[in-house]
């Protein structure tokens, strides 16, 4: 599985693997215990974590969700020790720690609390996303 296998729904909270295609929509399920199957049809705002990407202040204008939270789980190996409810000063500092050059003009508190949420959820119940960026980073030293 990767980050574009991974979708979250607005209106909806939390995380949705994509199961299949339909004609009017996609076939999403619940990346929680209960595993439900939803359909969801066009109308709806559904976007793939593969293609979020953060706003930066550096050349590129954006750095891609998925390498975001591989920085974050090769800093804190799946233990943010930060939830929805954190200070919002705090979560500005965590990404600022973990993305130094993000804009934080366009960067809301409520795009990081997301962030943290979704990387909690993640790390929880899909932690072979990460395996990637471990493998890489001991490759590097």
């Amino acid at each position: 599985m990767d980050f574009n296998e991974i979708a979250t729904v607005s209106g909806k909270g939390g995380l949705f693997t994509v199961v299949a295609p339909t004609r009017g929509g996609v076939i999403l399920e619940t990346m929680d215990d209960q595993k439900k199957k939803m359909i969801v049809n066009m109308n709806s705002k559904v976007s793939i974590l593969g293609e979020i990407s953060i706003y930066t202040t550096d050349a590129e204008g954006s750095s891609p969700l998925g390498d975001v939270m591989k920085k974050i789980h090769a800093e804190f190996d799946g233990d943010t020790g930060l939830t929805s409810n954190s200070d919002p000063e705090e979560l500005k500092a965590f990404l600022k720690h973990v993305l130094p050059e993000y804009d934080e003009e366009r960067v809301y508190v409520s795009d990081i609390k997301k962030v943290v949420t979704w990387y909690n959820l993640l790390s929880a119940t899909q932690p072979q996303l990460f395996e990637e960026a471990k493998e890489d980073s001991k490759t590097e030293e």
